[in-house]
């Protein structure tokens, strides 16, 4: 059975235009990873929400926004047709926004978190230019990267350095992320790389049930809608336990 599903993601929208813009974001996904930035900042002995706005902030830009078009340039998975030209400005300015909110954050708050900024900067390059060979975009890097390291980011933007819950959290974030990327790379493997599904089930009563993109997406997809809404109400949750 030729393979019915057409677009390259979950979320989405019919390409051209606007639309393409909107889906070069990956909206669940970037609620996703920034949900992680409030967590850790919500763990903070005191929370300064201005200094967690402006981390929620940076995070939106440089993933959101710069590591969406990087990945969109290197290779085109979405499928968009925003020019070459205009992915690589938003990503250079997105990231050197991102930069900008770091560096501000070093120099009237707490000097260390400097060295932040090159390490975001690195993480967002390295991963979606598959620099390396590749090396650095593999399911620990990204678990590491989009789990771990926003929740560590958003508890020193508020708290001015680390501490053992900011360190669990970030390896929940991390170990989370990863549940994120075995689904997302099923469905990415189905969305993008198959032509057509043919096979079926003997059920134990006899009865045969037919294979076809849409069986095998859904639960995947179901537990990513599921799994996106559980880490935004849980930061939501959070954050309004600190108000």
């Amino acid at each position: 059975m030729t393979a019915p599903q057409a677009r390259p993601a979950w979320y989405a929208l019919a390409g051209g235009g606007w639309r393409d813009y909107v889906t070069l974001l990956h909206p669940p996904y970037t609620a996703w990873h920034l949900s992680y930035v409030v967590i850790g900042g919500s763990l903070a002995p005191a929370v300064a929400w201005g200094r967690l706005g402006a981390a929620v902030a940076a995070f939106a830009l440089a993933v959101g926004i710069g590591a969406h078009a990087l990945d969109e340039l290197n290779g085109r998975p979405l499928g968009t047709r925003i020019p070459d030209a205009v992915l690589v400005g938003l990503a250079a300015a997105s990231l050197a926004g991102a930069c900008a909110i770091g560096l501000a954050g070093a120099v009237t708050f707490r000097a260390w978190i400097a060295l932040l900024v090159p390490v975001g900067l690195f993480l967002a390059l390295a991963y979606n230019l598959e620099l390396a060979g590749g090396r650095f975009h593999s399911d620990l890097w990204f678990g590491l990267a989009w789990g771990g390291f926003p929740v560590l980011c958003g508890y020193a933007a508020v708290a001015g350095r680390l501490a053992a819950p900011a360190v669990l959290a970030a390896a929940f974030a991390t170990v989370y992320s990863l549940a994120q990327r075995a689904l997302s790379s099923h469905v990415r493997h189905l969305r993008r790389r198959v032509a057509a599904v043919r096979g079926e089930l003997e059920l134990h009563d006899g009865r045969l049930q037919v294979l076809d993109e849409a069986h095998l997406l859904a639960p995947a997809e179901r537990a990513l809608r599921l799994l996106t809404a559980a880490i935004v109400l849980l930061a939501g949750a959070l954050a309004a336990l600190r108000l």
